[in-house]
């Protein structure tokens, strides 16, 4: 290969790695407000904060939904928010049952998955976890 198409091949791929990783749907959550519990009993809260990175084109709506990575079948429950065009979404946008683990720190894992509508089609999922407390 001559020299010049060789450096043409390495900056186009160059290039489409960095716009995948620009376009990488992820999230970030801030639930510091969160009172305290460890009891085992969940308390009905509204949703963190969340920060939206690499929103994905046409997405209309997020579906939020909470689950306890040490109990994966107890239903923490969710929300469907429209995306801000800031892409941010505020404290308080739905209800949940809060993080609440009766033995020690558990991890707690949020999916997000970014719709074209409420019921629409998935355009792509994210996922951020952290321990509680």
């Amino acid at each position: 290969m001559k020299p010049v198409f060789m450096m043409m091949a390495v900056a186009s791929t160059a290039m489409w790695a960095l716009a995948a990783q620009a376009q990488a749907f992820s999230f970030t959550f801030d639930w510091s407000d969160l009172e305290l519990c460890t009891s085992g009993s969940p308390n009905v809260v509204g949703s963190p904060a969340f920060k939206i990175i690499g929103l994905p084109s046409g997405t209309t709506g997020i579906y939020f939904k909470l689950t306890d990575r040490n109990v994966p079948d107890f239903d923490h429950g969710g929300g469907w928010v429209a995306i801000a065009k800031d892409s941010t979404v505020p404290t308080g946008a739905f209800h949940y049952l809060s993080p609440c683990p009766p033995d020690g720190s558990h991890t707690y894992e949020w999916t997000a998955d970014a719709r074209t509508a409420k019921d629409g089609k998935l355009l792509l999922r994210a996922k951020a976890s952290r321990k509680y407390p």
